[in-house]
């Protein structure tokens, strides 16, 4: 894995993810969030975001975390690995509620109530972007490894087995066991 997506929901926990997969892996994570927003909640040109996702995706190696269904075809056909966080609406919802009032490093502001729009943009996920995002799995599945956890059980369970699998060679290179 040198390139990888983390998608899905708002609230999920994409971001909490992706660093656990930074810490894992040592690669790079970009957050879309932090190019798009300005710290006052404008956000740059849709010609400015493009081109600094360029820029992102010419590197050799990256995490990049974030939706932005516009881009997001432009991202698959770059990445070699894409997590798909596909959970209830409910824990989106809680996970969006969790974070207001808490400074984050994948957004340029705290977030000080839950939008009602943004809520409802959590709500319409389901319907609106999830069978776009999924379309776009499919019709890039056979060029990258892609995984679908439908809890944050699933989606610990696999960074655990991961960090451990990745240990456990470090370890066995360090020994010359290759």
């Amino acid at each position: 894995m040198k390139r990888a997506l983390v998608i899905g929901c708002p609230g999920a926990g994409k971001s909490t993810f992706a660093r656990a997969l930074r810490d894992c892996t040592g690669l790079p994570l970009y957050y879309l969030d932090q190019i798009w927003h300005r710290p006052d909640g404008s956000s740059i040109t849709p010609q400015a975001f493009d081109e600094r996702l360029a820029e992102i995706l010419a590197r050799e190696c990256w995490i990049i975390d974030g939706n932005y269904l516009r881009t997001l075809e432009l991202r698959l056909k770059r990445c070699d690995t894409v997590f798909l966080l596909d959970y209830p609406t409910e824990v989106c919802l809680a996970g969006a509620a969790a974070r207001i009032g808490r400074p984050r490093e994948d957004l340029p502001w705290t977030e000080q109530t839950f939008d009602p729009e943004f809520r409802q943009w959590i709500v319409d996920f389901p319907v609106t972007q999830l069978p776009q995002i999924l379309r776009l799995l499919e019709r890039h599945q056979s060029e990258r490894q892609t995984h679908i956890f439908r809890s944050r059980e699933q989606a610990g369970a696999w960074l655990g087995q991961f960090g451990g699998l990745r240990h456990s060679s470090k370890a066995r290179a360090r020994r010359g066991e290759g």
